[in-house]
Parts: structure tokens; sequence; C-alpha cells
């Protein structure tokens, strides 16, 4: 039976007219958040797997379920992935498949993880955020990875991120997010994947829904702005 999901709906027609500002208070201030216990403790035994392969290390943030994990793992057999994820709840439910050896799930909120991560001069190889919570409501602008204080350490990790959502404005606010912070173009692209790698990707594109993916190399970034 096809699956169904409701399209998102959101009070606001456009890019929010905040965000300039935000993301540019954002990018001149220090989030200073006290980072909790057992995130740091979580923290502590990713490192320790990092700095055992650090070389073509890829993170899957906000991996829900993991599935997302399993099939990057499968995907790229000689990198590390690493999903992380604030669920317990649904880090545990799976029952579908059996994670590879170079794939592993971590229990954290991201918010300190990230920070935690950035502090630890971590360098990834790949970075992946799929279908992240929109928060569509305009006054919910903060809450979304783009508006949060926390978006700036994304470019500290390094490496090739990319999003997908099947919201298209969260898509292209994220990329006005990210020329503020490069100052560089960012390209958006209808995405159709050929087998969906997440729940979410795979309930939205039984729904006929048009998913969206947007990438940015962090490390092109930094070479091009240490030309200029």
């Amino acid at each position: 039976m096809q699956q169904s999901s409701r399209k998102i709906i959101s009070n606001q027609q456009g890019p929010h007219p905040d965000l300039e500002a935000l993301v540019t208070k954002h990018l001149t201030n220090s989030f200073n958040k006290p980072i909790a216990d057992f995130n740091r403790a979580a923290f502590e035994t990713a490192n320790r797997l990092y700095l055992q392969h650090q070389k073509g290390f890829i993170l899957d943030s906000g991996c829900g379920v993991g599935e997302s994990t399993y099939h990057l793992a499968k995907q790229f057999p000689d990198s590390l992935v690493m999903g992380v994820d604030q669920s317990a709840h649904r880090l545990n439910s799976n029952s579908d498949w059996t994670m590879p050896d170079n794939g592993l799930l971590i229990r954290a909120d991201l918010v300190d993880f990230w920070r935690l991560a950035a502090g630890a001069n971590w360098q990834l190889w790949r970075h992946f955020l799929l279908y992240p919570n929109p928060w569509p409501k305009k006054k919910h602008l903060q809450r979304r990875w783009h508006g949060h204080p926390v978006f700036p350490v994304l470019k500290n990790l390094g490496g090739a991120l990319e999003l997908r959502t099947n919201w298209k404005l969260y898509a292209e606010e994220f990329g006005m997010s990210l020329k503020l912070m490069t100052n560089q173009p960012q390209q958006l692209e209808i995405w159709q994947p050929g087998t969906p790698i997440t729940p979410f990707e795979r309930k939205y594109q039984a729904s006929g829904q048009s998913l969206y993916r947007l990438r940015t190399d962090f490390a092109c970034s930094l070479a091009q702005s240490s030309s200029l």
C-alpha cells in the first residue's frame, strides 16, 4: 500500500525577513550554552573512534532510526559512518537491518555534539543532514538549523555537506545562510532518489512530493577564501 504524507503548511511564504540579520548575528557572536554531561560522555566515545579512523569520516546528523547510516555505510565501505540522534527511542527502533561494521549510532544532542567535535578539530569528509525538522511556522526560525546559534559550527567541521528536505523554502533559506557564511553561491536542485535511504525520503517520494538537495563543500570554500 502506498504511503501518504501531508505537505508542509507554513504561514511563511518566502524567505524569512529576519534571516540575514539573525545569521549575521550568529556569525559574529560566540555561542556559549553549557554542554550537558551526557553529551560529553557520548562524544568521548565518538572521538576515540574518530581518532582511529579520521580518513574518509562521514557524519550522519539527525539520523533518526539509523536507516540512512546503514545505507551510507554500505555505499562508502572504506569510510566510518557515524549516525547521531538525540532520541534513544528512534535509535533503538531498528529491526529491519544489521549495521555494517563501518557504521555506528551515537545518542547525543547535535547542538552539543557539533561544538565538541569542532573543539576537537574534527574534519569530516562528508556530512549529511537528511530531512531535518522544518519548523515551518514563521516564529520558529531560530529552531531551524540555519537559524540556530550553532549554525556557524558546521563550517568548522569541514567537508562536503549535503542537506535534503521536502520543503523548498527550508533549502532556499539554508542556501542563503551558507552564502552569508562562506561568501560562495549555493546551488539547489530537485532530488530524485533511486533508492530512498531514510523513512522520510521513502514516505515523501511515495506521496509524490518534490524533494530538494543542497550541497556545499566547506573545503573548497576555505581554499577560495584564503586565496582572496
